[in-house]
């Protein structure tokens, strides 16, 4: 509906006023052909009982309205002034149409203005709600709604451990069932071979090369940290990695599983110069890289392990 006339200053030019409401016109649109123009809510109101023109009686449906002219907006919106809508209540500014919505909701004499409470509760609550306000009461009453949104929380989560578990089970009768397959048909066996080699080749190209600048910053001894250990394998986890290699990529993370290049520090002294040979793959956010086989078949064989290493380092990978 439109804004009263008699909150305007002065006279209103009667192209100014919606003809269904007889006030100013408020979010104005047009009839596509004869260009007569209404307030929004007043013109699909009326278009939801007949699709005609008001004024002329033309067909028109909602579709075909449109805004009005650049003219008419800016002298609706920048001519026009008009009282507060908190006048009632105090207010004395007198505002062009385009700034009224922004100083409604800044007065000071605006009813509805949230202000913060004064008793030290911390919530802000409408202006005349301020003086009915219980600290109390209301403090209560969030905490029963977070309650309540936590019990809903909870059970979302259980609801989605539900589910995970079940899609684990049915994961797991799969796997056996391919096994099983696998076992019987010598031709499966190596079709499924085939797959997991690939699902471990497309996991490797996702994570980004990394360079080693200290390759002497090695630990190859990580289970004496096993928080470290864990780290490392949440974040094989996380990064996508298949998870039937996950454990044999961790064992692979100690010397005593390394290849015979790689066995002792006497011997990678010796074959250090190899190092830079190493494709490596940059485990996300650790100071450690993946030396995957798939990347590494330029390699000697006493320098990789299927299905690639683990490098953890104090330092240096970039």
């Amino acid at each position: 509906m439109g804004i009263e006339i008699n909150r305007f200053q002065g006279e209103v030019d009667e192209e100014l006023l919606c003809p269904i409401c007889s006030s100013v016109l408020e979010n104005p649109l047009q009839a596509p052909n004869c260009e007569h123009a209404f307030c929004s809510a007043c013109i699909h109101e009326w278009l939801s009982r007949q699709p005609t023109c008001p004024v002329d009686r033309q067909n028109i449906t909602p579709p075909q309205l449109r805004p009005v002219p650049r003219i008419l907006r800016n002298l609706l919106y920048r001519l026009l002034q008009l009282t507060c809508d908190n006048s009632v209540y105090g207010c004395t500014a007198i505002l062009k149409l385009d700034a009224l919505e922004s100083h409604v909701q800044e007065c000071e004499f605006n009813p509805k203005r949230p202000v913060p409470c004064e008793l030290g509760c911390g919530l802000v609550v409408p202006k005349d709600e301020l003086k009915e306000h219980n600290c109390v009461r209301e403090l209560r009453s969030l905490m029963q709604a977070q309650q309540s949104k936590l019990v809903e929380v909870q059970a979302e989560v259980a609801e989605g451990k539900f589910q995970m578990s079940e899609q684990k089970r049915e994961l797991q009768l799969l796997k056996d069932y391919m096994l099983a397959m696998r076992n019987a048909n010598p031709s499966l066996r190596i079709l499924a071979d085939q797959m997991e080699a690939d699902e471990v080749r497309r996991w490797a190209e996702t994570l980004p090369k990394a360079r080693v600048l200290r390759w002497g910053g090695m630990i190859s001894t990580p289970d004496t940290v096993l928080q470290l250990q864990a780290m490392i394998k949440r974040a094989l986890s996380e990064s996508g990695c298949p998870p039937h290699i996950i454990q044999d990529l961790m064992e692979n993370a100690h010397e005593r599983r390394w290849p015979t290049g790689l066995s002792s520090l006497e011997i990678r002294q010796l074959n250090r110069r190899q190092y830079e040979n190493y494709v490596c793959r940059r485990i996300p956010g650790k100071q450690a890289v993946a030396v995957m086989a798939c990347d590494n078949g330029h390699m000697n064989p006493d320098m990789i392990l299927e299905p690639g290493l683990i490098m953890i380092f104090a330092h240096g990978v970039e």
